[in-house]
């Protein structure tokens, strides 16, 4: 074990808490448990899981919730992220943040010194540079979407309000020195299937087009682009490059169901695959280009680097994500799909892969700087990775610089940590 690693790897993601019969459970609810590792002098001390303490969750296992209820309550299941010494558990189109403590335990409800008004989002992007934290937010009753910009001293400093029709879901966004990239994806709120219940009561819209928004960070008017329909779903990173704005990031083939179409599964119409924007602010135009089309997922990059380019990038493919559900066809997927962990090379334009066995599933990978690293990819690249031999699931550490060679560590967990979503190393 790297003697260096001092802190903690947290990765969370929804875990159906009273939920007798899976056929009833959507895989993007469930509620929020966090799963973590403490590492420090080169040993792992303990493994944890804790549900996000809500105020559903308080009621199910027979807690008191302490507190005022906040509005929209949810056990965020999305991402766990440091922030400023805090541990924050995040959920988009609502919730308010939960607060961790160290141990996992559920602390308070966050909202940013009392200056947060409204919803927040999961994917939320740490300037490490300019000290700033960002995100997108959007809420089904709103008429536009909040870029909500936290400063230094942990406040929201500027809320700017970005007119969109229809009430679209925005997952995600990228961030540029000069810029946000909010990307309005023809998913929409739909009001009648909300009044009859539905879980998750968003539909893909076929009248309104895809559109790509570039806004001055400092605040103004996006300036709209049209393109090719595509489910935009995470953002490895993004740069400007003279009058051009380029943004990489994962997809999937439109249409996408969101409430769930073929037997529910996020891949119904297809496996997501990595891609690239160039954004020609000159020319008023936007390329879009295929960096590598194989299975691929969960997209991250060395983090002190967020809104400044990139060389380096990672990813995750993990079979059992693609080959659960049929299509909306009633097809089953291919079988092809492979466990694996991808390096990609943006400067070189070429790829490493760091493959594991069938059954062993890998979750999203997060680069960990080694101290005093000089180097963009000089240290470690962490992921939860089932055991299918042992039925259980290892912690399993990589050298970024030696992406295809032999795991530096491994840390059996004693069971088995389901695949989830995303997830930090919080230093301590």
């Amino acid at each position: 074990m790297p003697r260096d690693l001092d802190g903690r790897f947290l990765r969370t993601g929804p875990n159906a808490l009273g939920v007798e019969d899976p056929r009833a459970h959507h895989w993007m609810l469930g509620d929020g448990m966090v799963h973590g590792v403490r590492l420090r002098g080169g040993h792992a001390e303990w493994y944890r899981n804790r549900w996000v303490r809500s105020s559903q969750v308080a009621r199910k296992l027979g807690e008191t919730y302490p507190g005022e209820v906040p509005p929209d309550d949810f056990a965020c299941n999305t991402h766990v992220i440091p922030y400023k010494g805090r541990i924050l558990a995040l959920q988009e189109g609502g919730p308010l943040p939960y607060e961790l403590d160290g141990e996992l335990n559920t602390q308070r409800p966050h909202d940013f010194r009392s200056t947060l008004k409204g919803a927040f989002t999961a994917h939320t992007k740490y300037d490490a540079t300019a000290d700033e934290l960002h995100a997108v937010a959007y809420y089904p009753t709103w008429d536009h979407v909040r870029h909500i910009m936290i400063d230094r001293t942990g406040r929201v400093a500027r809320t700017t309000r970005v007119p969109v029709p229809d009430a679209p879901m925005m997952h995600d966004f990228a961030l540029t020195e000069k810029y946000v990239v909010i990307v309005d994806v023809p998913i929409t709120f739909d009001a009648e299937a909300a009044e009859a219940g539905a879980l998750v009561p968003y539909i893909w819209n076929d009248e309104r087009p895809m559109r790509v928004g570039v806004l001055p960070r400092a605040g103004g008017s996006a300036r709209w682009f049209e393109v090719d329909p595509v489910y935009y779903s995470h953002t490895l990173n993004a740069y400007d490059q003279g009058d051009s704005v380029i943004v990489d990031f994962t997809s999937m083939p439109a249409p996408f169901y969101a409430a769930g179409r073929g037997n529910g599964g996020p891949s119904a119409t297809g496996s997501p695959a990595l891609d690239r924007w160039t954004i020609d602010l000159r020319a008023g135009r936007v390329r879009s280009s295929r960096v590598d089309d194989r299975p691929q997922e969960f997209p991250r990059v060395n983090e002190s680097l967020i809104a400044r380019r990139h060389r380096y990038g990672y990813t995750a493919s993990a079979a059992a994500m693609w080959t659960a559900y049929e299509t909306v066809d009633g097809v089953p997927p291919d079988t092809k799909f492979t466990n694996c962990l991808v390096k990609h090379d943006f400067l070189r334009g070429t790829r490493q892969v760091h493959r594991f066995p069938k059954g062993a599933a890998a979750s999203e990978p997060v680069f960990v700087p080694r101290r005093g690293a000089r180097d963009e990819d000089d240290g470690y690249i962490m992921s939860y990775v089932n055991d299918p031999d042992r039925g259980a699931t290892d912690l399993v550490i990589l050298a970024a610089q030696d992406f295809t060679g032999r795991p530096l560590a491994r840390v059996q967990l004693p069971g088995r940590v389901p695949l989830g979503f995303h997830g930090s190393w919080v230093a301590a």
